[in-house]
């Protein structure tokens, strides 16, 4: 039976090329994007290279939304393989800052609401159709710079990247996946978050070492993993990121 893929935020950046790969290999994939007219770009687009896509409205911050994604895929595909948590938000624009002490309340909640809120109310919704999947398969895309272990650490690889409001909604998404993958651990299902790297998008900027092109790369790994592949980590490819 055809495997079903779900990938928020796919119309462009990592998700379209994770949604792009998937695809080349056979698995029917469901674009999430907020703006139906760009999401209709990167359909006809991936029709060009001759691969047949679906497409979903999914905005973050329509708490309706979950729902209406739900209704979509249960009421055409009955079931869900693979859902890929792609969306994201860096609301500041520049990683490169230490803003802890001038961070706004709002720029935190929706940086929240996009990375880590709405990351769980879709995960839940969809879960029953997810179970339905011989191996069902939830990618959380995370960050390096999520990783408390590495902040502190001495000679940090990451210290001049303190943006706080998107570091500590994808610390806590990656609390979500731990919790999530141990409630999960006697299923088929496997839950991990992933950090594609730094990447030459609209939020990663254009001084990023990975283009584009090859940013589907560690999403696609944990999206296709094994049945003895592992569940409850933060991956770069088959290497782990402590937390």
């Amino acid at each position: 039976m055809e495997k079903i893929a779900f990938i928020s935020g796919a119309n462009r950046g990592i998700g379209f090329e994770t949604s792009k790969k998937l695809a080349q290999l056979g698995i029917k994939v469901l674009l999430g994007s907020r703006d139906l007219d760009k999401g209709k770009q990167a359909i006809e687009e991936l029709a060009s290279i001759g691969i047949e896509a679906d497409l979903i409205q999914y905005d973050a911050h329509d708490l309706s939304a979950p729902q209406k994604v739900y209704d979509y895929i249960a009421e055409k595909y009955s079931k869900l393989d693979i859902l890929i948590n792609n969306a994201g938000v860096l609301l500041t624009g520049n990683l490169f800052v230490t803003n802890s002490s001038t961070v706004s309340d709002e720029d935190v909640k929706d940086t929240f609401q996009t990375n880590l809120f709405s990351v769980i109310s879709l995960t839940q919704k969809l879960l029953p159709l997810i179970k339905k999947s011989d191996a069902g398969r939830i990618v959380n895309v995370s960050t390096i710079l999520s990783s408390l272990t590495l902040h502190t650490a001495k000679d940090s690889p990451i210290a001049p990247a303190k943006e706080f409001a998107y570091n500590a909604s994808k610390t806590a998404l990656n609390a979500y996946t731990i919790h999530l993958a141990l409630e999960l651990k006697d299923t088929k299902i496997k839950v991990n978050s992933g950090h594609p790297g730094w990447v030459k998008t609209e939020l990663g900027g254009p001084n990023a070492p990975v283009e584009v092109k090859d940013s589907y790369k560690t999403s696609l790994y944990l999206a296709t993993l094994s049945e003895d592949g592992p569940s409850g980590g933060l991956f770069h490819g088959e290497d782990i990121i402590p937390w």
